[in-house]
């Protein structure tokens, strides 16, 4: 897509896609979604608002654009997601101080109705693993990023940027550097660690000048990228669960829910997870309140009466 570069100067746009990438370790993926976006708002300022550059823009002109998406059928999740795209573009040239305020400033979300997103059982997790072909690079891996996804509920972009360096076997962590460059540590079961171990030496065997550290790697020897992520677990669990979404972002929330419901504290589970508040961490209460209702109407003696004895 070619926009008149005196709207979005491309070496502006460089210089932010960089930003997302080096400082906020966004995946390639979302940087990708991110530059898509910004060139549509900006072919869209360009048609409809000639001679506006997008440092100029105010308000209403971004609220025309929510109007033309609208009314292309997109959904408010969807919407919400290119906005925040032009929020964080904006923050950056605030940031860079190429803009004083922002013309999101003042911009609240559209509204969403909120889809409850069904974590893998216990039961499928066992399965799962249980699957796993014995040997071969290709198999001992895959079997190594299940295993470390519900281990440790890890974003996959952060399981892609492992580095050898950041895993600590013999103190059985690992090291995880997640959204805005934070870093956390995070135990690594025995089990963990076994497959680990398994992987390590299948690793070095297929590893070039292009690994760069990285411990997940494809069978080129290059470094793993997101879409074999997905594509792995859900092919590994298609046969195994009939839940409609199968993701490694599932298994995040499964390793969130099967904690919280064994009795882990929500704070220990933010601090696993990585999250900056803990109200990204209580959607998943709403699965272990599920499973604590269960439990508590199968257990409690008067559930349990069907009328006087």
């Amino acid at each position: 897509m070619l926009v008149n570069s005196f709207f979005m100067p491309q070496n502006q746009l460089h210089s932010f896609l960089q930003y997302l990438e080096l400082e906020k370790n966004y995946s390639q993926h979302t940087v990708t979604a991110y530059k898509k976006d910004l060139e549509a708002f900006a072919e869209f300022i360009e048609f409809q608002y000639q001679g506006q550059n997008l440092k100029e823009v105010a308000y209403p002109q971004v609220r025309s654009w929510l109007v033309q998406l609208v009314e292309e059928g997109l959904s408010n999740s969807s919407i919400n997601r290119k906005i925040s795209s032009l929020k964080s573009y904006y923050k950056f040239l605030q940031k860079t101080k190429q803009l004083e305020i922002s013309p999101l400033a003042k911009h609240k979300a559209l509204k969403i109705s909120k889809k409850l997103q069904v974590p893998f059982s216990e039961k499928e997790i066992d399965l799962a693993l249980d699957a796993f072909p014995a040997a071969g690079f290709e198999e001992i891996r895959n079997k190594l990023m299940v295993v470390l996804l519900y281990s440790t509920g890890i974003r996959r972009s952060e399981l892609i940027n492992i580095k050898l360096q950041n895993v600590d076997v013999p103190g059985r962590s690992l090291k995880v550097i997640g959204k805005g460059n934070k870093e956390r540590f995070i135990p690594l079961l025995p089990f963990v660690v076994e497959v680990l171990e398994e992987y390590l030496p299948e690793r070095k065997a297929v590893e070039n000048s292009l690994s760069e550290g990285y411990l997940f790697l494809t069978g080129k020897g290059v470094k793993m990228y997101d879409s074999l992520v997905y594509r792995t677990i859900n092919n590994y669990f298609r046969g195994i669960s009939s839940k409609l979404k199968k993701s490694p972002h599932i298994l995040r929330h499964s390793f969130a829910t099967h904690l919280l419901n064994q009795g882990a504290h929500i704070n220990a589970v933010k601090e696993l997870l990585g999250h900056s508040s803990l109200a990204a961490t209580q959607v998943y209460t709403h699965n272990s309140m599920a499973e604590l209702n269960r439990v508590y109407n199968n257990a409690h003696p008067r559930s349990r009466k069907k009328g006087p004895q």
